[in-house]
């Protein structure tokens, strides 16, 4: 029994043993490569390469890091001047400024400014969208802030179709495309007006995708001319021809409209690829023929008035809106119509270009005959066989 439990306790030892070798090894191990690391990153720093470094202390003027040395290094709290004081334990970017000394100095504003050069030749070289902030206004164009880096923005790439004066107010944020790039040189360009013109390509893509023909809009009048309107319907240019101004007058109609006035109308065709649309007013009211039609039904009979005559015709008038004409053709028994005379007329047709009701004194007459006729056999006496057979032979006799 004794035995057993010596055993046991030697097999417990050695385990013991093997527990705390493995955990040295780890130990060994680990700080083998935090040494290994630490070399890497002296060696980074001594290479001018961009490092991240803890910081182990701020003071009034610097900015301690470690660097894997005995020394820490320094940065200058003034690097940090455009964002906030790091605090102890926080990771920063940092790039050798000056070896030796008492401290070797690492500058954090040379570095994010490396970056943000590298970062900027690789959106320029992608032609991807980046973010700026205006923070000036100078003759000619603008100063702006692209992650640390001034880029200039000439008044011509401000805006959709260029500038000729600024908008833009300072710390404006704006989105851009950097066109000329130079780190040689130091000079980067960039461009709000390309982001402006694709944004509104899209912009108009999508306004003609959610309309179509026989649409009704609200539009702004842009431009009256002699041959119709130009209206802009959510940054569309689009047009009125003359003859879909109105239907009766479409020139005396046109004199009323003003730039900048705001109309309703009517899609009448597009083209989606050319981002056209023509549009009409016209056909938001009813049509004067339909008008007239519904008022007045085919060969109704209408009294009129002689305004005057020609040798084509008279035009008459029906009611203070309502004109006619009678061609002289239509006259009838009577081989001409005076001015101031009155008399009856049956409708034949409507005159869509005039919108003159056409109107007929013959056919009237005609219509009038044959009713008589027919008065005139309805009331007739209907002979019996005898009869008729006995008048024959009265004729007989009388021959």
């Amino acid at each position: 029994m004794h035995n057993n439990e010596t055993q046991q306790n030697l097999n417990d030892g050695e385990n013991l043993e093997k527990k705390d070798t493995a955990g040295r090894a780890e130990e060994e191990m680990s700080m083998e490569d935090l040494l290994k690391a630490e070399g890497e990153v002296s060696n980074k720093i001594y290479s001018r390469d961009i490092v991240k470094v803890k910081v182990v202390q701020v003071t009034a003027e610097h900015v301690l890091v470690d660097i894997g040395e005995k020394k820490e290094a320094i940065i200058p709290v003034s690097d940090f001047q455009d964002e906030k004081l790091p605090e102890v334990g926080a990771e920063v970017m940092a790039v050798l400024e000056r070896k030796g000394g008492e401290h070797t100095v690492l500058s954090h504003r040379k570095a994010m400014e490396k970056m943000a050069w590298a970062w900027a030749k690789k959106m320029f070289e992608a032609k991807e969208r980046v973010k700026g902030r205006v923070t000036d206004v100078v003759k000619g164009g603008y100063i702006v802030d692209l992650s640390g880096l001034r880029a200039f923005m000439p008044l011509s790439l401000s805006e959709i179709g260029g500038a000729h004066r600024h908008y833009l107010p300072a710390n404006a944020k704006v989105k851009l495309y950097i066109t000329d790039f130079s780190e040689k040189d130091r000079k980067i360009v960039v461009s709000r007006r390309q982001v402006l013109e694709e944004d509104e390509k899209d912009r108009r893509i999508e306004v003609m995708s959610e309309v179509s023909p026989g649409g009704v809009v609200r539009a702004v009048v842009s431009k009256v001319a002699a041959d119709g309107l130009s209206v802009r319907f959510q940054g569309i240019e689009g047009f009125v021809a003359l003859n879909d101004v109105d239907w009766k007058n479409p020139a005396e109609a046109l004199k009323t409209y003003k730039r900048g006035q705001r109309v309703k109308c009517k899609i009448l065709s597009m083209d989606k690829e050319k981002e056209k649309m023509s549009f009409g007013l016209k056909q938001l009211i009813p049509n004067p023929v339909d008008v007239l039609k519904r008022k007045f039904p085919y060969r109704s009979v209408l009294r009129v008035k002689v305004v005057s005559s020609s040798e084509a015709g008279a035009k008459v008038k029906i009611s203070e809106q309502v004109d006619g004409f009678i061609p002289a053709e239509e006259y009838g028994f009577e081989t001409a119509l005076k001015e101031g005379q009155e008399l009856k007329g049956v409708l034949i047709a409507i005159n869509s270009s005039t919108y003159e009701l056409v109107l007929s004194v013959k056919k009237l007459e005609e219509m009038e005959d044959r009713k008589k006729v027919q008065q005139y056999m309805k009331g007739s006496p209907t002979l019996t066989l005898g009869q008729i057979l006995l008048e024959n032979s009265e004729d007989e006799g009388e021959v």
